[in-house]
């Protein structure tokens, strides 16, 4: 409950926020991610699900669908980097469609009209709307709100009316797919026998020595590996170097930053308005009309944070008086300028917390105003106001501590303004104030204030001049043509002292090269259009004028030895070291004895709780297959075999073994267990049908 008492007349857009969430919902996940609606190359082919071809046009309808609603709900265009996530959210949902009705169908699953009008404005209202549509003064849901956006939707533009008809189906869909994910979720079951061994794993302890070799204890150096053995691992681990299409690219970056004639210029010219400002006399429109940054002249209120290149660098100010220009950290000079200081409508600050008696009848009334009375002693004891707000406050403002930040006397109601308003020290109000919402514990936290400023503010970005770019470009576009093919690329290079990066595995998904934001373009160009060796033509980024070349190229399916090189040779190393430490310990009867062969590098320590269900070992890290061997020893002092685990050689001793205790019913076990499983099958489900669906995706070609 925020306590303000008008009612801020967002209806369309709080129903079209639901529109992304929903979508979101629909598709289960974390769906996030490409870029442009331009349609490149000949083929009309975006993609097969299930089998069928989905054609650009099909998708990019998709999508239409997913930017409209995002237009209504934000009333603008999306950025590259939301519309890069519309596309994906179309992808998915496409998946979804063509996957999941097809189960629909097959279940018999249907959402009727009566449903559906239930859903937006009946007795069952759909959480999407629920959440959206809240009364800023109660925090609770404003069926008035809804109520009158659909009694307007007939007036309403086609727009709007296509809006709330694309909705109608979301939510179709969206109680589709929640009838759907239910009926699996509560299929699931866990048998006695599950329920026994839950509770074996984790009720059964073990008190075991390990001794921990790490992997360094035997250098690289000593370790021989062939490009044949490495072969043999991937041949030996497919499933393990699965890579999808991808590319190596060099590439020469040409910066575009700001020479020191460029910044001369800015500072001459910041430092000409600073002095016209000083001595203007329509600061306003002066600044309005002379800056470059987003706020030219700004009233600040009381508990508004005045700018920080002001504070940081002026330690008082006056009136009429200008300062600056200053250095920002966002790469420009600013200047500031206090046109006005005046006492305006006070404000102060203060944090609640709320004990609702929203429909309850006088014995509720006062069962919860004694609730509240408790909570208040609590925190006249000692209690910590936020940690208290957060247990018991039945409101929006409970889990920022109760806070209500900076609020004017005649933004609340009166009750609570009256009482706020008439204190005079900051601290708890030891008494309950009652409003039409129910009984506050108040604490205020800053006292009115009414000072106002008036900021005139000018500010110029430090960026490179046209000139500057123009240079940066002629360099770029000489290296170009005269880099013929990669050979040609790195001589010239190498001749002109210019730096060659190396981006290695670059997905045909992907927007960045290395830490390269927005290079799309160039990944489109590596895959589309170069052959290996072939150099490109100037690209420009946010930065920098780019020129790439293509220095392999690989295909879909198992990776080869120098895309996973690095990876696969460690793990070969790694292997042939187990096998070396392994020997270096045979004979050796005792923890103590293998310790001594490995002195400096190796670690001997006690786990005396160490849980059947766990999967790592104290002080080593992920360690499974040791702890399946400590519980695998039979007897008091046997001693394992030297297990090799990804973070290096583990030999463990078994002191005891403390086994579970007997229980006659495992319900509680079998119940958890079916728990779990439920919360993960919509995910798992989603995961299955995309498989079988054998979902192509082609789309880099295009966007």
């Amino acid at each position: 409950m925020a306590l303000i008492k008008t009612i801020r007349q967002r209806t369309g857009l709080a129903i079209g926020v639901i529109a992304v969430g929903l979508m979101f919902f629909i598709v289960g996940g974390d769906i996030l991610s490409p870029n442009s609606t331009i349609l490149g190359g000949s083929a009309n082919k975006v993609g097969e699900i299930a089998g069928e071809t989905i054609s650009y046009e099909e998708y990019v309808r998709k999508i239409d669908e997913i930017r409209f609603s995002f237009q209504q709900n934000t009333g603008r265009n999306p950025s590259e980097n939301e519309l890069f996530s519309i596309r994906e959210q179309a992808w998915q949902a496409l998946i979804v469609d063509k996957v999941f009705d097809k189960q629909y169908a097959a279940l018999g699953l249907t959402v009727s009209d009566a449903e559906l009008v239930d859903m937006v404005q009946g007795k069952n209202i759909i959480a999407e709307l629920r959440q959206q549509l809240v009364n800023p003064t109660t925090g609770e849901f404003d069926r008035e709100q809804l109520i009158s956006f659909l009694q307007q939707l007939d007036q309403a533009g086609p727009e709007q009316r296509a809006f709330w008809a694309q909705q109608e189906q979301l939510f179709a869909k969206s109680r589709l797919r929640l009838k759907y994910d239910n009926l699996l979720a509560t299929s699931e079951y866990a048998t006695k026998a599950e329920g026994r061994m839950e509770h074996k794993m984790g009720n059964t302890f073990a008190d075991v020595d390990h001794l921990f070799i790490p992997f360094y204890a035997i250098s690289d150096t000593a370790v021989k590996v062939s490009d044949a053995e490495l072969k043999a691992y991937i041949s030996k681990n497919k499933e393990k170097f699965k890579v999808s299409n991808a590319v190596d690219l060099d590439y020469v970056a040409f910066d575009i930053l700001p020479s020191g004639e460029d910044s001369l210029a800015v500072i001459t010219e910041i430092r000409e308005l600073t002095e016209q400002l000083r001595t203007s006399t329509m600061d306003s429109v002066f600044a309005l009309r002379n800056t470059e940054g987003a706020r030219g002249f700004t009233t600040f209120r009381p508990g508004d944070d005045l700018p920080a290149t002001l504070t940081s660098n002026v330690e008082s100010f006056e009136v009429g008086e200008t300062y600056g220009p200053f250095l920002t950290n966002r790469s420009s000079y600013i200047t500031h300028k206090i046109t006005a200081q005046y006492d305006g409508t006070p404000r102060m600050r203060a944090r609640h917390i709320l004990f609702s008696t929203d429909g309850l009848s006088e014995d509720g009334k006062a069962e919860v105003r004694a609730n509240a009375q408790n909570v208040l002693k609590e925190i006249q004891d000692g209690l910590a106001f936020a940690t208290a707000a957060a247990q018991y406050g039945q409101d929006g403002t409970a889990q920022r501590g109760g806070d209500l930040g900076w609020f004017a006397k005649e933004d609340f109601v009166e009750e609570f303004a009256d009482v706020t308003y008439a204190v005079r020290n900051t601290g708890l109000i030891n008494r309950l104030v009652e409003t039409e919402y129910g009984y506050h514990i108040i604490d205020v936290t800053e006292l009115p204030k009414s000072t106002h400023y008036k900021i005139a503010t000018i500010e110029l970005e430090l960026g490179p001049s046209d000139a500057t770019r123009n240079e940066a470009f002629r360099k770029a576009d000489l290296f170009a043509a005269n880099s013929s093919n990669s050979k040609a690329f790195v001589d010239n290079a190498t001749k002109e002292g210019y730096r060659v990066v190396q981006a290695n595995n670059v997905d045909a998904f992907a927007r960045n090269l290395n830490n390269m934001q927005n290079a799309r373009e160039i990944i489109r160009w590596a895959f589309n259009d170069a052959s290996v060796g072939r150099v490109s033509s100037v690209f420009e980024l946010d930065n920098s004028y780019i020129v790439a070349s293509l220095r392999a190229k690989y295909e879909e399916g198992t990776a080869s030895l120098d895309q996973v090189r690095a990876e696969v040779l460690m793990q070969v190393r790694n292997e042939k070291k187990a096998e070396m430490i392994a020997s270096k310990l045979a004979g050796k009867t005792s923890l103590e004895d293998m310790l001594a062969v490995f002195p400096d590098a190796g670690s001997l320590d006690n786990t005396p709780d160490l849980r059947l269900s766990s999967s790592v070992l104290p002080g080593i890290g992920f360690a499974p297959k040791a702890i399946g061997a400590a519980f695998g020893l039979k007897n008091s002092g046997d001693i394992s075999k030297p297990i090799h685990e990804d973070v290096g050689v583990i030999v463990l001793k078994l002191n005891a073994i403390t086994p579970a205790a007997e229980v006659a019913d495992f319900t509680s076990f079998q119940r958890q267990l079916a728990q779990n499983a439920s919360q993960r099958t919509a995910y798992m489900i989603m995961m299955a049908l995309e498989d079988l669906a054998n979902v192509k995706d082609y789309r880099y070609k295009f966007f």
